[in-house]
């Protein structure tokens, strides 16, 4: 727990990427990035936003202007050194693009020390220690969009193509004290990677401010970690994450909502099941936003399958217990085709009893809670009805808002008052098909075709709690004499689980050190 001087809720990629934008500019000392995926040419100023630009809008240019033009500056980027499965999806030779075409000032490095088969999901940027950004958006291709969710914009992909559609994501920006614990937390994770001892220097700073596009209450902010367990770098388990969204769970008297880009976690499933099957207590209003499938195949044909199971099985559970269970998806018509084209949900938030809101980088399934490294913040009030409430009811019905596609205070007051009917009440939003807002079908690839369905998977492994192979196989070689023979062996493993290329204890180019 660490206190927040002033915090923000910056909702889709345009509020952000125009946000890091600015804050970059002003940047002295440092800019540490870290995240799942990145684009050096990605443009953070697009449209109008362009109007502010004072030289190169895109992100690797962007840096190394900066950095020329202030020889005090570092940046540090550290990306997952991601799973040779999704090597078609990303930018290729990156390390020498931004290690060789920029500054030298502008240091990248691949993370290579997740455990086998997890991913570097963490995405966070601090700048001179006086401001952070942290959440569910990477600085990659074909995140942008705004909050209006158009079903065709030029300006949603820098490659012109546009494979998502709308996209709908969700960041918190901080100042104060608890920059300096995430901070921490990037230095601990480039020297995990391999990066060798960082200090990153706190500047003491006059000109700190952020237009945040939802206000979050200053004060007390919880930061919850996932980490999975591994013996090259030792690193214990963490799984701060799962215990934040179980013991809120556990805690709901009245509602909980939910968005999210996936649900698969079992745990999570069952906190759910065993809050509605707990009879002496008040019956619950159960609100999940999700995408209407999975993005990829392998996705849809993994956690799709265990995220319809999971949902059904809550339907069930609700209707049983007496319990409110609404899943719904937000879409826009194409009234050039005459379909809906349908907003991809990638924010991680929950909200309960508007008490208490979580927002970060952990998707609610399994390798989120146990497997990857994830990062969580969260607000809790102190009292009913005090500014911490406030802000977080803002929040939620602003995004719930959203997804409705509801303009206007009229209903904006009609969202924030259904409090014991709000599954009802969206039900009739989403059945009128008026607004974006729709009922989720709950179905699955195999569920469209009975070809299909007599193919349908038990379960697969893309979605593990844990290490496909087992850390504990290496404890032996991780204590043996010779260690190049261990480290081999687990290099090979992870070759053949497909998540890593680097090896995760040495750096691949050196970088320019700030002595701060």
């Amino acid at each position: 727990m660490e206190e927040a001087s002033d915090a923000g809720v910056l909702v889709d990629a345009r509020d952000y990427y125009r946000e890091l934008y600015r804050a970059a500019q002003k940047a002295r000392r440092y800019i540490a990035i870290t995240g799942w995926q990145f684009d050096s040419d990605v443009a953070l100023l697009r449209g109008e936003d362009l109007r502010e630009a004072r030289g190169e809008s895109r992100l690797l240019p962007m840096l190394d202007e900066l950095c020329r033009a202030n020889p005090e500056l570092r940046v540090y980027v550290l990306a997952w050194d991601f799973s040779l499965l999704l090597a078609m999806e990303r930018e290729w030779m990156q390390r020498l693009i931004f290690n060789w075409t920029a500054n030298g000032q502008v240091c990248f490095r691949f993370d290579a020390s997740s455990p086998l088969y997890g991913a570097h999901h963490q995405k966070l940027v601090v700048i001179d220690g006086a401001l952070a950004f942290t959440g569910g958006m990477d600085v990659c291709d074909c995140r942008w969009d705004d909050r209006e969710h158009r079903v065709h914009s030029e300006l949603r992909c820098d490659s012109g193509r546009d494979p998502h559609g709308p996209y709908h994501d969700v960041q918190s920006v901080l100042t104060g004290p608890v920059v300096d614990r995430l901070a921490e937390l990037f230095e601990a994770r480039w020297a995990h990677s391999g990066g060798g001892e960082l200090r990153l220097p706190r500047v003491s700073r006059d000109d700190v401010d952020f237009t945040p596009g939802l206000p979050a209450p200053p004060g007390p902010v919880a930061i919850s970690r996932t980490f999975g367990k591994t013996l090259l770098p030792p690193q214990p388990a963490v799984q701060e994450v799962a215990m934040l969204y179980l013991d809120a769970i556990a805690s709901a008297e009245r509602f909980i909502y939910i968005e999210n880009q996936y649900f698969s976690s079992r745990a999570i499933f069952q906190a759910l099941v065993k809050r509605m099957r707990s009879s002496w207590r008040g019956r619950l209003q159960i609100v999940l936003v999700l995408p209407r499938q999975p993005e990829a195949l392998r996705e849809q044909l993994a956690m799709g399958i265990a995220q319809v199971r999971l949902l059904r099985t809550l339907e069930r559970v609700a209707h049983e217990t007496g319990h409110a269970f609404g899943v719904y998806c937000s879409a826009g018509h194409d009234a050039r085709t005459g379909e809906d084209i349908y907003t991809y949900i990638h924010s991680k938030v929950m909200v309960v009893d508007d008490r208490f809101l979580t927002l970060g980088s952990a998707n609610t399934t399994n390798r989120s809670l146990g497997l990857d490294s994830e990062l969580n913040l969260s607000w809790e009030a102190e009292a009913p009805n005090d500014a911490t409430t406030r802000a977080i009811r803002r929040i939620r019905v602003s995004l719930m808002a959203e997804h409705a596609g509801l303009e206007g205070m009229a209903a904006l007051r009609l969202l924030a008052a259904a409090d014991s009917g709000l599954v009802e009440w969206l039900d009739d939003v989403a059945v009128m098909g008026l607004r974006r807002l729709r009922v989720h079908p709950m179905s699955t690839v195999f569920d469209q075709s009975p070809l299909l369905k007599s193919l349908e998977p038990e379960e697969l492994i893309i979605d593990p709690e844990q290490s496909v192979l087992d850390e504990s196989l290496f404890e032996a070689l991780h204590r043996a004499e010779d260690g190049l023979f261990a480290s081999g062996v687990r290099l090979l493993s992870r070759w053949l689980v497909g998540t890593g290329t680097e090896r995760p204890h040495r750096a691949i180019l050196p970088c320019a050190q700030d002595d701060g």
